[in-house]
């Protein structure tokens, strides 16, 4: 039997759909961050995961549905009714791509528009989705010669993938536009994987070992944190397996100094803790005193301690006590370009000449912290990029400057042995597309 509804149910999924998406597209606010209060606003949980599930499928499919509504309308829509193009976008996700019967996505779609006061736009929107509905299985043929509609991303994008790995940008582009997998890192120091994966199944819930990491359980469908067992006390987190390799390849020793630069939101902190819980000292540090507190709240959450730092890694005189660090992880700011799929708003939010700005930053941050680091110690460089100007070509630049820096090989049978570094790619074993490189200090 159904649960019976909330007597004051909120606003409907698709108006706090709505409302989000046009913060990511008008204010260029990232799209967690715009969700997340108007979930709080519906008190349903089938509501809000119906909300949830519109504001990403359309973002995922942004380029999609803007290429296919360029055939649709007879005239572009103007700027300032981008809240109109939302609205048909969000209409035509329904109708393309969910459970829902067409006439409920027509009809529900039309009523947004009320709360928008543009009556004007009713018989369009209404006149658009009909005639979509009546000549699809044309228009879907006719839109396979469009770029964007076929590759889902925009232009640039695709041309730095093409440069890039001429062989697999087809498989890249089709890896960011599935939904990405719900991952758990399970915390050994509370757990084993195996028991934890025997509460998972005790509590309904289907999961299975993922690939490469050791602590890391792929669910077979996603859930709210709160349904997880354990997960208040600690026993498990979400985290894809591709991040979760960061922990074991920096492997911190027994009463060593290590320190996570740009840390937030704290899963690698927390996992560099569970993964050895006898450091001497175990530092994150972040750049925003806004994201460090979700660090905190992390490690609250999991019962782990560490000193949180707010600072800019380029500038350790700000931060630094001068103690040098035995192991040093550096998640350095990148494009994210390797989870587009679970971030779809990247491809909407990351502009093309972001990327020299980046490089930049991330030379300054490793130059800079490389001073901190101890000789004997190891520094892991990392980026959620796939881009080579941010990762293989990076390190062979530093390694160009830095006589006292040493490249270690990353013996693995995950992604591919790049000139420095190793690189995996979206979709690979179900994975993140990341980046790792080791390096030495003589």
């Amino acid at each position: 039997m159904n649960k019976p509804r909330s007597a004051n149910p909120g606003p409907s999924p698709r108006r706090a759909a709505l409302a989000a998406l046009l913060q990511v597209v008008l204010h260029g606010r990232n799209l967690p961050d715009a969700l997340e209060p108007e979930l709080a606003k519906i008190p349903d949980s089938r509501d809000r995961a119906l909300a949830q599930a519109l504001a990403y499928g359309v973002m995922r499919d942004y380029w999609r549905l803007d290429a296919l509504l360029a055939e649709l309308l007879a005239k572009p829509l103007r700027a300032k009714d981008s809240d109109v193009q939302l609205v048909l976008m969000l209409g035509l996700y329904q109708i393309m791509a969910m459970r829902i019967p067409d006439h409920a996505a027509v009809t529900e779609t039309v009523k947004l528009l009320k709360k928008l006061n543009k009556p004007w736009a009713k018989g369009l929107v209404n006149g658009v989705l009909r005639h979509y509905l009546r000549h699809q299985d044309s228009l879907l043929v006719q839109m396979q010669d469009k770029p964007a509609f076929t590759s889902g991303h925009p232009g640039w994008l695709v041309a730095l993938f093409r440069r890039d790995w001429p062989d697999d940008w087809p498989a890249i582009c089709e890896a960011n536009n599935q939904p990405p997998p719900m991952t758990l890192r399970v915390n050994l120091q509370q757990i084993s994987r195996p028991d934890y994966l025997k509460q998972l199944q005790a509590a309904g819930f289907s999961a299975q070992p993922a690939a490469h990491a050791q602590s890391a359980l792929t669910l077979d469908k996603p859930v709210d944190v709160s349904e997880l067992p354990g997960f208040d006390q600690g026993q498990v987190s979400v985290q894809d397996s591709a991040a979760q390799l960061a922990a074991p390849l920096l492997d911190p020793r027994p009463g060593e100094r290590v320190l996570d630069a740009c840390a937030a939101p704290g899963g690698k902190t927390a996992h560099l803790r569970e993964h050895q819980p006898e450091l001497a000292a175990l530092v994150a540090l972040d750049i925003e005193a806004g994201r460090l507190a979700r660090v905190e709240q992390t490690l609250a959450r999991l019962q782990l301690d560490a000193t949180c730092l707010v600072g800019d890694a380029a500038v350790p005189d700000s931060w630094w006590d001068g103690q040098p660090f035995d192991r040093i992880l550096l998640d350095a700011p990148c494009s994210a370009t390797g989870v587009i799929r679970r971030h779809p708003d990247i491809r909407l939010l990351r502009r093309q000449n972001d990327i020299a700005v980046l490089v930049e930053r991330q030379q300054a941050i490793l130059q800079a912290l490389w001073r901190t680091l101890k000789p004997g110690g190891f520094l892991l460089y990392a980026t959620c990029s796939i881009l080579k100007q941010e990762n293989t070509q990076q390190i062979e630049q530093f390694l160009a400057r830095h006589d006292d820096a040493r490249l270690l090989d990353i013996e693995a049978n995950w992604g591919q042995a790049m000139p420095a570094g190793r690189q995996i790619l979206p979709g690979d074993d179900n994975m993140d597309g990341f980046f790792y490189a080791r390096l030495y200090k003589d």
